[in-house]
């Protein structure tokens, strides 16, 4: 719910995303037809988009297009006469089930003649390398992203609710995390699919400028929208109980209490020349995403 998934098709992305999941509806200037899962989510409407700008016919998977992760009979019919695919699991890719679903989906990708596969995953999360090795025994061309943390993730769920209500409550102390813009993300899958074989059977991990805290971000954010916002850090164990209150599963919300008590421990605090090695430029600042989200009203009361 507030790693770096999909999560949910449904996000309060502040950028217009009408085009985003438009169904080769345009011609591709390459040729090339990419299956984008998640494709109205956090990460993958921003793939869209930039695929779409690169000249690649987008073929949205989601509900709303008749795929679902959690139905394999619907695999077929998104993946089939597609060159390409981008995969974004839809709970966290360490997620219980993750490894199978993503084996299996890029295993018929593969059967079906799509081989460039792109998989996001999370930078320092060791529940996901069987996800990510899944990936790589599938027989297709490979390329793994590994994310920091979303700095869209403070814009859009329950994160940004928070916010709007005037305190973020979150199990992270005084830990720094370099925060990625999702902007960034996407165009470094983008560049890996369009890059013939220089990023194939790589990994690539992606951050932010600079480190900061949530403590940190959480100011900076205030600064932009002149509000007085506050931080304060809870154990995870505590942090379990509001994401039932969130309405997130018993079992979901096990599973990342957990994945925060681990992944918050500072294992993430350096950075990563990813973005500058793939895209040649700077990655975004995070003080750059929270004025634009700022100006797009994303935490006014």
């Amino acid at each position: 719910m507030t790693t770096n998934t999909e999560n949910t098709e449904n996000t309060e992305n502040t950028e217009n995303t009408e085009n985003a999941t438009n169904t080769e509806s345009a011609e591709s200037g390459n040729g090339v037809t990419l299956v984008v899962t998640g494709a109205t989510g956090r990460t993958g409407s921003r793939v869209a988009r930039a695929a779409g700008a690169a000249g690649m016919t987008v073929r949205a998977a989601s509900r709303a297009t008749g795929f679902d992760w959690a139905d394999r009979s619907t695999w077929a019919e998104t993946l089939r006469g597609a060159d390409a695919a981008y995969l974004a699991h839809p709970a966290d890719v360490g997620a219980p089930g993750a490894a199978e679903a993503v084996g299996e989906l890029a295993g018929t990708a593969a059967g079906l003649g799509v081989r460039r596969l792109v998989l996001l995953s999370a930078r320092g999360e060791d529940q996901a390398l069987p996800t990510e090795e899944a990936l790589r025994a599938s027989g297709a061309d490979w390329t793994v992203v590994r994310a920091a943390w979303f700095a869209q993730n403070f814009a859009e769920g329950p994160l940004a609710a928070e916010l709007r209500a005037g305190e973020l409550v979150f199990p992270a102390g005084e830990v720094a995390e370099p925060f990625v813009d999702v902007r960034d993300v996407a165009d470094v899958v983008v560049a890996a699919l369009t890059g013939g074989e220089r990023y194939t059977r790589r990994t690539l991990s992606v951050t932010g400028p600079r480190l900061l805290t949530w403590g940190g971000a959480v100011a900076e954010i205030a600064a932009a929208t002149g509000r007085p916002l506050a931080y304060r850090a809870v154990p995870a164990r505590d942090y379990g109980q509001a994401l039932l209150g969130f309405g997130v599963p018993a079992d979901e919300a096990g599973f990342l209490t957990g994945l925060f008590e681990t992944l918050l421990d500072g294992r993430n605090a350096h950075l990563e020349d990813g973005v500058r090695r793939v895209l040649g430029r700077e990655p975004r600042d995070f003080t750059d995403f929270a004025r634009e989200a700022a100006a797009a009203g994303t935490w006014e009361e």
